[in-house]
């Protein structure tokens, strides 16, 4: 289990340099900023593209492991599933995370910012710590989802 928790936790982290990384580049002035500000048709097209994309994404990341097949396979394969999924869910928080800050820096739109500050918000929700990683693939929490997804299919 250590080693899947390794694993996640560098793909967590390895987003969050790099997107630091972009805005470093950016702010020092290594690269320019706004250099698409003037192409507001694209400006546009890519602002509707990833507003749907990081609010599909949130929701789809925070409600992964809540599917029922997935549910199933982290009760069954373990570490395995877990890794699997575990990455899945953190790249559906990190490539819009990429995005929009890379997006902000070329067109100086605030939408852009305002989106990964939403994304950066979420990242404790995903944290992969060693309790976290163990509750994943534990029978106790299988049964909390159970009960959850119960009440609200009666909904």
């Amino acid at each position: 289990m250590r080693q899947t928790r390794n694993i996640l936790m560098g793909v967590f982290v390895g987003a969050l340099t790099f997107t630091a990384l972009i805005v470093l580049l950016f702010e020092t002035g290594l690269l320019e900023q706004g250099m698409a500000t003037g192409n507001s048709q694209a400006e546009f097209v890519i602002t509707i593209a990833m507003e749907l994309l990081t609010l599909a994404q949130i929701w789809l990341a925070l409600r992964l492991f809540k599917i029922k097949q997935i549910r199933q396979e982290l009760m069954n394969r373990k570490e395995f599933a877990l890794r699997k999924w575990g990455i899945v869910r953190l790249e559906l928080l990190d490539i819009p995370l990429v995005a929009n800050a890379l997006f902000y820096e070329m067109f100086m739109n605030t939408t852009f910012g305002y989106m990964a500050i939403i994304l950066l918000i979420c990242q404790p929700f995903v944290y992969p710590s060693m309790a976290r990683c163990e509750a994943e693939v534990s029978q106790e929490n299988a049964n909390e989802h159970e009960e959850d997804n119960n009440r609200h299919s009666q909904l």
